[in-house]
């Protein structure tokens, strides 16, 4: 967690600099770090892969809701990511609708299991 923490508060002191000289490179300087931020947190989302595996394996959970779980987590952060990158570039009404489809793509990944859900709920209560 140090070595991100340094490397965004260097860019973000890097794109200050810069911003009053050459404004369009402290755009491309937060693009960066924010790139090198994302994929350092892939190495992380793997092991998060292979712990959720491992309790698929102890509680039995199907694969189509485990993929489904990914999915999600995937969108959530997507969606963060780029209307973060959006606002920050001063563009809020593009990061705004970001948001929006990421929140409606995550309530539309989540209707199969909620569905599922509910049927269990109402064989629960018929038998």
């Amino acid at each position: 967690m140090t070595k991100i923490a340094v490397l965004g508060l260097v860019g973000i002191l890097i794109a200050m600099l810069l911003k009053e000289t050459a404004p369009q490179f402290s755009v491309y300087i937060s693009l960066a770090s924010c790139v090198l931020i994302f994929f350092f947190a892939l190495e992380r989302l793997s092991y998060l892969g292979s712990s959720l595996r491992e309790i698929q394996g102890l509680v039995e959970i199907e694969d189509s809701y485990l993929k489904i779980l990914l999915k999600m987590v995937g969108v959530t952060y997507i969606a963060d990511f780029s209307s973060s990158l959006c606002k920050d570039a001063g563009y809020s009404a593009i990061a705004g609708q970001i948001e929006f489809f990421g929140k409606i793509s995550l309530l539309s990944l989540s209707l199969p299991v909620f569905v599922t859900l509910l049927r269990t709920i109402e064989q629960f209560f018929v038998s």
